[in-house]
């Protein structure tokens, strides 16, 4: 009964919001964007209890996620410096905002950072020396989520300099003496590759000073990314990245074998697929090491991940190239995902700068839209396409960690509400069947009309 309950009631609020008298996501359709974010709220708190039983571990069974054989696609995002502002008393309830504006519009999954190595409020202040003041703001991070009914991606290394990155491990190398030539000799150095060890090992086996659960048993992680968006100029081949990705998702695995694990790849085909990388964005990303069905192919990856960024990778200027490309790039993969890898497939980031030229809200709308439209068509089918994670969700008052990429739900309506309607129409998928029947079951006649209204 509770699970029907759950179902009428987002079918209510499909019908009262009129979410479904388009046959397109046009941004115009939404006049009045705070209502759907105090609809969802409303739903998932008279569905609390069935939440409450079913939080488990994330799984996959084939190209889905699941949780207790039921469908969990994601419609999510990203607030990579949770941790830092956990740290710090004055902004520590930035934290809980953003949880609490993303629950309000019905996203289940957020990527964050488990790492700061080196820099200002370090987590690791040098290998395997940490600051407990910073890792019980992680603590409080995961249970602040946990509070929310939002699930985290937590990224253990940077392959950038902000926040560390490999280029910190480098200098830490060279600091003990080591012969380092590149911030690349953090893939192939066995010392700083046993730095990276000790820093999975610490954080999987750390107890939540706030739940006292140890990280490695908590549901509410979905899942470790092995590290945010690796690449390896120096080995152009791919080799050494390949090796690299073996090894630690192995390692990770044997340190925690409930918890799913994923690369934190950009998605560039590489040299193992030549008759793919026709959908790369550019020339030069077949070059930095990286190689999107090979590396997915390694033992102990769960699923795969994509990035979409066409304003950095084809051209800063808005293009209207660049919605048919970011159509494409994720179809591509969706198939790769089912063809060769038989996993599911995040597209962990994307976004649109407001400091492009061209720019405007509409046209992030619009990119938001092409993203939602790929995942359900993908979702309707039974395919790969298992969810999103919007770059990037802010709260209020935090304008001065805006990369450009930022979305604030309150100043935001038109936005709020493409986030809610997705978050709504994946969380009906999600509710209504098994991974087993693929929507080929009565019930998908039953809502193909609420859900789709014929087309996309």
């Amino acid at each position: 009964m509770e699970n029907q309950r759950s179902v009428i009631t987002l079918i209510l609020f499909l019908i009262l919001t009129k979410s479904v008298s388009s046959t397109e996501f046009d941004s115009s359709e939404y006049e009045e964007g705070e209502s759907h974010s105090i609809s969802f709220q409303s739903s998932r708190s008279e569905m609390g209890d069935v939440e409450e039983g079913e939080w488990e571990m994330v799984q996959t069974k084939g190209n889905q996620f699941v949780v207790r054989d039921q469908p969990f696609y994601v419609n999510g995002f990203n607030t990579y410096w949770l941790m830092v502002f956990a740290a710090d008393e004055s902004t520590r309830g930035k934290v809980s905002e953003v949880f609490k504006h993303a629950s309000s519009v019905g996203m289940t999954v957020c990527r964050t950072w488990a790492f700061n190595d080196g820099q200002w409020r370090a987590l690791q202040k040098s290998p395997s020396v940490y600051d407990e003041r910073v890792f019980k703001a992680l603590d409080f991070v995961v249970s602040e989520a946990k509070k929310y009914r939002i699930r985290l991606i937590l990224s253990l290394v940077n392959n950038w300099e902000a926040y560390g990155g490999k280029a910190q491990y480098v200098k830490w190398g060279t600091a003990a003496g080591l012969n380092l030539t590149s911030d690349d000799d953090f893939f192939s150095h066995p010392t700083l590759r046993s730095y990276y060890k000790n820093h999975v090992k610490t954080v999987l086996n750390r107890v939540n000073t706030y739940t006292n659960i140890t990280y490695k048993e908590d549901p509410t992680i979905f899942a470790w990314e092995l590290m945010n968006e690796p690449r390896c100029i120096l080995d152009s081949s791919g080799d050494t990245l390949q090796e690299w990705i073996k090894e630690m998702a192995f390692y990770v695995k044997s340190i925690d074998t409930k918890h799913l694990v994923e690369i934190g790849l950009e998605g560039f085909y590489g040299p193992s697929t030549p008759q793919r990388v026709q959908f790369n964005p550019n020339v030069f990303a077949q070059q930095v090491g990286t190689d999107f069905i090979r590396n997915h192919q390694v033992l102990g990856v769960d699923f795969a991940s994509v990035h979409i960024y066409p304003d950095s990778w084809i051209s800063q200027s808005i293009a209207d190239t660049h919605l048919p490309f970011i159509k494409s790039w994720m179809e591509a993969h969706i198939e790769d995902a089912e063809k060769y890898l038989g996993m599911p497939v995040v597209f962990a980031e994307f976004g649109v700068s407001s400091k492009d030229p061209g720019y405007n809200s509409s046209y992030r709308d619009n990119l938001i839209n092409t993203v939602y439209k790929t995942i359900l068509n993908s979702t309707k089918n039974g395919g790969s396409g298992a969810g999103s994670l919007l770059w990037q969700l802010f709260p209020d008052g935090t304008d001065y960690m805006d990369d450009g990429y930022s979305i604030v739900l309150s100043k935001s309506p038109s936005t709020s509400s493409i986030i809610s309607l997705q978050s709504t129409r994946l969380a009906l998928f999600n509710s209504l069947c098994s991974k087993r029947c693929h929507w080929s079951c009565k019930k998908k006649s039953m809502f193909q009309k609420v859900l789709y209204h014929d087309e996309l």
